[in-house]
């Protein structure tokens, strides 16, 4: 029979305030008690004995052979040991990098590329992943990858020499270009380069990182657009698993993926690159008037065009049709008010360019697989 307060230890390695909350509530909810995270000190808790342990074995064998030699449930939050046979919570990539090509596309860009520093699990997943979303609808993308570089040594002139490479191969890339970078920091990195190779973010170089974990982001000059990768669910998600295997249930077979939050568009990625004039008055128009009831014939009327003729000049730049690019704006926004906002369903679907409830129930359950409501049960912040 499991203990009253089940004890749970935490050696994840790192910190991240959104992944140790999404535990603390669960915890919190189900009368756990945390053990201290040792791990992030380098300190491996030898001999403890406990009910369960939430893990990131990212780094360390020492701390990978203290989790598996503990026989304990176990819930690990990364995918750099494959080999070791524990249920795992992730992050869903696919629609990460899914996010990131469909702000680029909307945007009217054309040339695409990804930015890592480190044969990084995360972000050769996100690289494979952002890849072959492009590549459904028609696009090639390119790849920047320092780790791989012959120029990547460690000396004293390794950061100087780092970012006469990175300026030297933005400067080649074609413009104007999208580069989705495997995270904040190293999108961060991006800009600070394409300042001092005179790249004009966004005009030429619209830049998008990941994990929204950048501190004061909008008191920057030019505030790094980022996905929230919804890291409070991942930790909540990992702990509720881990619930369910101190209760003897089977682990599941594949590792169970959460969705990102959303995309937080900021200036670094606010831009049009359509140079068809009528196209992009649509596109700006449709922007500032999805929660409109408007359609495809407003939208032809604002680009002075026929409805025939704009339908296939939209198709033929961005790769989609007119119909379906309002449709992922108005979802999008959608998810945005049903996480933040108390209103009711009915109203956000006003909100949403949505004239009844029922037209959006299935718009939004066709898009997600799940209902409003059971979307706002889950992604709720607060």
């Amino acid at each position: 029979m499991r203990r009253k307060s089940p004890r749970v230890l935490l050696v994840l390695g790192w910190y991240d305030y959104r992944l140790h909350g999404g535990i603390e509530k669960y915890a919190q909810e189900n009368g756990w008690h945390l053990s201290e995270d040792l791990a992030r000190e380098k300190v491996i808790p030898w001999g403890w004995d406990g009910d369960g342990i939430l893990a990131w074995l990212g780094e360390g064998d020492d701390l990978a052979a203290f989790v598996s030699e503990a026989k304990k449930p176990t819930v690990d939050f990364s995918f750099r040991r494959k080999k070791l046979k524990f249920a795992r919570v992730l992050e869903d990539t696919a629609q990460t990098a899914t996010l990131v090509a469909d702000h680029f596309l909307a945007r009217g860009i054309r040339h695409f590329h990804f930015y890592s520093d480190a044969d990084n699990w995360i972000y050769n997943e996100r690289r494979a992943a952002f890849v072959k979303s492009l590549q459904s609808v028609g696009h090639a993308a390119g790849s920047l990858q320092w780790d791989k570089s012959s120029e990547n040594r460690m000396d004293r002139q390794a950061w100087k020499r780092r970012r006469e490479w990175l300026v030297n191969q933005l400067k080649a890339l074609p413009k104007p270009i999208g580069i989705f970078a495997a995270s904040d920091g190293l999108a961060l990195e991006l800009l600070e380069t394409c300042e001092q190779a005179g790249i004009n973010v966004p005009e030429e170089m619209a830049i998008v990182g990941a994990g929204n974990s950048l501190l004061a982001v909008d008191a920057m000059q030019t505030p790094i657009t980022s996905v929230d990768v919804n890291m409070e669910s991942i930790g909540y998600e990992g702990a509720k698993l881990l619930d369910r295997l101190m209760r003897h249930e089977s682990p599941p077979p594949q590792p169970i993926r959460v969705p990102p939050l959303r995309l937080i568009a900021r200036k670094s990625s606010d831009l049009l690159a359509v140079r068809h004039p009528g196209l992009a008055r649509s596109l700006r128009f449709m922007w500032d008037h999805y929660h409109e009831p408007i359609g495809v014939t407003d939208l032809a009327r604002v680009a002075s065009m026929s409805v025939r003729n704009f339908h296939q000049v939209f198709a033929d730049q961005l790769g989609r049709s007119p119909g379906s690019a309002l449709f992922r704006i108005r979802i999008e926004h959608a998810k945005q008010l049903l996480q933040e906002s108390g209103d009711k369903i009915e109203v956000i679907a006003e909100q949403s360019g949505y004239n009844n409830n029922n037209s959006f129930e299935i718009a939004f359950k066709r898009s997600t697989g799940m209902t409003p409501k059971q979307y706002r049960s889950q992604n709720r912040k607060g």
